[in-house]
């Protein structure tokens, strides 16, 4: 009987196109937990290449494994700038219940 290995899964495998990246970065801020968002950002980032997104955020490659890694609380500036990196952006809009208004 042979025994059977397996690797680790990476998400980042299959964040290959932006629309699977968009929808991967929105359904991670769907899940509410600033830590999630900031792993799934990493993913995506390594996905991309670290050493690309370092430069083109002009921030240490090392620093953004750190701030990325889920473990950390990364400024806002840095993940604003790791997603302007990824050619994607955050954005507002209202969370209404039925039957109410932003006002309100």
């Amino acid at each position: 009987m042979s025994k059977e290995t397996y690797s680790p899964w990476d998400s980042a495998e299959l964040l290959d196109n932006n629309e699977v990246v968009v929808e991967y970065l929105k359904a991670a801020l769907e899940e509410n937990d600033p830590e999630f968002f900031i792993k799934a950002l990493g993913n995506v980032a390594r996905a991309n290449g670290m050493t690309l997104i370092a430069a083109k955020t002009k921030l240490a490659r090392q620093s953004l494994y750190k701030a990325l890694s889920g473990e950390r609380d990364p400024r806002i500036g840095t993940v604003m700038k790791v997603l302007g990196a990824l050619g994607v952006q955050l954005s507002v809009t209202p969370k209404l219940r039925p039957g109410t208004d932003v006002t309100t």
